[in-house]
């Protein structure tokens, strides 16, 4: 049983989703006005390992994520740069689109914001006739927040002083909290044609807009940063839930912890921004991967090179181990029974396949989970390698690769690079001469083969049927 963390909520929930089976899933995307740093990887990447486990599961999970392709910092960017707002967005999309390629992230659509203008203009309208919405002087809309009762809820943030605001907008508003729908042309700006004038879409509108148009009038999850709670998810879920005339309009929120830096936010505001397209670069999406899934998606993620150096190393045990025990599936006689020892060793492999579960079950509880695939990797090293048992190699490698299905670093097993036929050949002779050196008790210049091997990536493991070998699989990622 799923149990997940829901912020209006403020409590472990039991999942259920609104229909059987299926999970409709938003998450807030990218504004496109610059490179997208690591503090955005931590978020998506998280939720990539949340989706993952549903589909794992047995959910068919539709995953919404937006790209907020017009907005004060597209316009504001492009003009310092000179540049048409289009061009600029254009740029930083295909750049957010690669490195989600990159990251393994499937998101099933990516609605943009100058896609869907006349759907928001409806949207608007709709809560200007149920009350909801006033036009402003100036031809702006606003969200009229005295018309919904149950704003504060989901932040928890109700004192004035907490709340941001638009300085040149607070004259035309009827309260000092309401927040823009419309936002009215200025001189220079972009616009779209509207009943109340020409102008652009506020940001919140946009996810309550597109999110609905693709997943209904009920989100199984909105997700996104901590940093979103308030103002954006706060005023998305007043105007969403009266224009729906239900609640809750989501069932489950959940929030991704920030990424910080010496215990400092990752903020392109702060200046301390790791891009991610130089981190992918250094690091390879493996590492990145495995260094997200070693810290709770609700807990700050601290950048630390020393943390990434050991998630290096658990990738490289893991291509290791993974590739092994395909040598040993394909190479290995299959038996039909196991001794007493290979059925503890069996009961072992199950059990971590359990605390694996059992982890994710309770609030995606990634450290505990890679606790459990770091006993499996133990296991199968030092038990199923040693065993030389094809039996027990196939349940450590087909477990292996369900833990993968989340955690996803492993290549597929039709690309596992395997060597030539001639180096297989000449690998087996080198191992064939040392099994006679060893023979005859030589076993000074057996140890040294086997270290001369090993300086070229060539491991071996001596078992009771004889010397196996594999080659070390090695990242295509390296620092620079």
């Amino acid at each position: 049983m799923l149990r997940i963390y829901n912020t209006l909520t403020k409590e472990l929930e039991e999942f259920k989703p609104s229909e059987v089976g299926v999970v409709k899933a938003y998450f807030c995307g990218p504004t496109p006005y610059d490179h997208l740093h690591l503090g955005h990887a931590r978020a998506f990447v998280s939720f990539d390992f949340i989706r993952r486990y549903l589909i794992l599961s047995g959910y068919n999970v539709f995953y919404v994520q937006n790209i907020t392709d017009i907005d004060d910092k597209i316009i504001r960017r492009a003009k310092e740069l000179g540049i048409e707002w289009q061009e600029l967005a254009n740029r930083y999309i295909d750049e957010y689109l690669g490195l989600l390629k990159e990251l393994r992230i499937e998101v099933d659509i990516h609605p943009r914001v100058t896609e869907h203008i006349a759907d928001i203009v409806e949207f608007i309208k709709v809560l200007i006739d149920k009350g909801h919405a006033y036009v402003a002087p100036s031809g702006s809309v606003y969200f009229d927040i005295t018309s919904y009762g149950d704003y504060g809820k989901l932040s928890g943030r109700m004192r004035a002083e907490e709340w941001r605001q638009e300085e040149e907008f607070l004259l035309e508003k009827r309260n000092p909290f309401d927040f823009a729908l419309w936002k009215a042309v200025k001189p220079g700006e972009p616009f779209w044609h509207s009943p109340w004038g020409p102008g652009r879409p506020g940001w919140h509108i946009e996810c309550s807009v597109m999110s609905s148009k693709y997943l209904g009038d009920t989100l199984d999850i909105h997700g996104g940063g901590q940093d979103l709670i308030f103002p954006h998810h706060e005023n998305e879920r007043a105007q969403s839930e009266s224009y729906f005339g239900k609640s809750p309009w989501v069932r489950y929120w959940i929030h991704v912890g920030p990424l910080t830096i010496v215990g400092e936010k990752m903020s392109k505001s702060l200046g301390n921004i790791i891009r991610l397209v130089d981190a992918v670069k250094t690091w390879g999406p493996e590492v990145l991967r495995l260094w997200i899934f070693s810290a709770h998606y609700r807990k700050p993620l601290d950048y630390k090179e020393e943390a990434l150096e050991q998630a290096r190393t658990v990738f490289k045990k893991i291509l290791n181990t993974h590739y092994v025990l395909m040598k040993m599936v394909k190479e290995r006689p299959i038996e039909y029974k196991l001794s007493e020892k290979e059925l503890k060793t069996w009961t072992s492999i199950s059990r971590t396949w359990g605390e694996f579960v059992e982890s994710l079950d309770n609030d995606i509880n990634t450290p505990r989970a890679l606790a459990a695939l770091h006993k499996l990797l133990s296991i199968a090293n030092s038990e199923v390698v040693t065993s030389d048992s094809n039996s027990l190699a196939f349940k450590a490698l087909t477990t292996l690769e369900y833990m993968d299905k989340v955690i996803g670093v492993l290549p597929p097993r039709e690309e596992v690079v395997r060597t030539s036929d001639e180096l297989e050949e000449l690998i087996k002779l080198v191992v064939e001469v040392r099994s006679r050196l060893r023979a005859k008790r030589m076993f000074e210049e057996s140890d040294w083969i086997r270290s001369e091997l090993g300086k070229l990536g060539i491991r071996l493991a001596d078992t009771k049927n004889g010397t196996m070998w594999f080659i070390e699989k090695r990242s295509r990622y390296s620092r620079e």
